[in-house]
């Protein structure tokens, strides 16, 4: 791969990361290391392990074929489609309402902002959001992500190396081979069913870089091959992996011992509480870290997140209505793709307002977002196995014999989980 049209190449996926980095890492991560020290670590990283070849499939599939992920969806089984958009729509805008609101809370960490109203931030920040997307467009949003992706890396980097150096608070060590209290309990898995449904994306993901490798295409004039599309896509997927380790040893550090209170009472005492906890093991200069850091790290996933599930729908729009491909190109697509955008912005606005007037706190308002990903992962997990490898797909880029006993395995995993949930907090298993 020639350095030069390698470096065209990347984008969608460190989009992918910018999207991924923000509720499962900073809230999840921080909070099992926080509870659980590094007892979770194992169950973080078989997730992401798990996940890999299902969120890879855009990727691979759109590289291979020069066609986006829905129009596989499409032409493999009519269902597809109209079932990725109905839960598109369910999702899309109350995932952007929780993630513009964590990043509302944390701007209230700035003195100048302390004072104001977190619902009117996090309406803000949709806002500035918005503008961003209509006006500068993919190339906006593609510089913006990268530049904020690298700056959370290094700021979280950076953070969890001087706690390393500065040693725990607390026997976190002994946290490795069994903490207290334990989180293998049915009482806790109202805690890993989220933690595992944002981390570090939710599966319908897959279909998002699809979509931007056309626009990316368009904004260099170079379409990624196979080898550039999947080195794109490990990159950013590395970027998350990392950075969710990053997250967990901060809250491990600052917090083992004293996390069971983190997510308790509202949003904004989360926000205060993480930042306070973090200063006082670090000292007053974390704060300069560890602010922007959380605060880069959901609005990169604001910003990605009211892009990816409006061009999504966008396209959908399009592909159903057999009016074009749904690639996002210049003209009635990308006015199709602007009115979804500013519709999902005001939903959001709506969602936010109704979350002030009912009292509903960030733990409810984000974990229902989380909880709700993972149940629908057995869903999209088939959808994107399957169509990777159907006869769409060269034979050379379809998945191998191991990787598709790995993404039974992961089928497996996601629809055991799912049950046991439902059958614990609907049916009172266990209780």
């Amino acid at each position: 791969m020639a350095s030069s049209t390698l470096q065209r190449s990347i984008g969608p996926g460190i989009l992918l990361a910018g999207a991924c980095i923000g509720g499962s890492h900073l809230m999840s991560s921080t909070t099992a290391g926080a509870r659980f020290g590094f007892a979770l670590v194992g169950l973080i990283l078989l997730t992401n392990l798990i996940k890999y070849p299902f969120l890879r499939v855009g990727t691979r599939f759109t590289a291979a074929t020069g066609l986006s992920l829905l129009e596989g969806f499409q032409q493999r089984n009519p269902l597809y489609l109209p079932l990725y958009l109905v839960v598109s729509l369910v999702t899309g805008t109350f995932t952007i309402a929780a993630v513009s609101f964590v990043a509302g809370l944390l701007l209230t960490n700035i003195p100048l902002l302390a004072g104001l109203d977190p619902y009117g931030l996090s309406i803000a920040v949709l806002v500035v959001s918005g503008l961003v997307l209509l006006l500068g467009h993919y190339r906006a949003l593609d510089r913006l992500s990268k530049l904020l992706v690298v700056l959370l890396t290094l700021l979280t980097g950076i953070g969890a190396a001087s706690l390393l150096i500065r040693g725990p608070v607390g026997d976190v060590a002994a946290s490795w081979v069994g903490a207290d209290p334990s989180p293998w309990t049915l009482a806790n898995l109202a805690f890993l069913i989220p933690l595992m449904g944002w981390m570090p994306g939710p599966v319908e993901m897959c279909v998002w870089p699809s979509l931007w490798m056309f626009s990316r295409a368009r904004d260099t004039d170079h379409t990624a091959t196979p080898k550039e599309a999947e080195f794109d896509f490990n990159l950013g997927y590395g970027v998350t992996v990392v950075t969710a380790m990053f997250f967990v040893i901060l809250g491990a550090y600052t917090m083992y011992g004293t996390g069971d209170g983190m997510l308790a009472g509202s949003g904004l005492s989360f926000a205060q509480k993480l930042i306070k906890l973090y200063t006082a093991a670090m000292g007053g200069w974390a704060a300069w870290v560890i602010i922007p850091a959380a605060f880069f790290a959901m609005f990169s996933t604001t910003l990605t997140c009211l892009d990816a599930y409006p061009r999504s729908i966008a396209a959908i729009q399009g592909l159903l209505r057999g009016q074009d491909r749904g690639d996002a190109s210049p003209g009635p697509q990308r006015r199709r793709f602007q009115f979804w955008v500013v519709l999902h912005l005001l939903v959001a606005v709506l969602a936010l307002l109704v979350a002030k007037g009912g009292g509903i706190g960030v733990k409810d308002f984000v974990f229902a977002a989380m909880t709700g990903s993972f149940l629908t992962a057995p869903l999209f997990a088939w959808m994107a196995m399957d169509t990777i490898n159907s006869s769409l797909v060269p034979l050379e880029h379809r998945y191998g014999r191991l990787t598709q006993a790995f993404c039974w395995f992961g089928l497996v995993f996601f629809s055991g989980f799912s049950l046991l949930f439902i059958g614990r907090f609907f049916f009172g298993l266990g209780a």
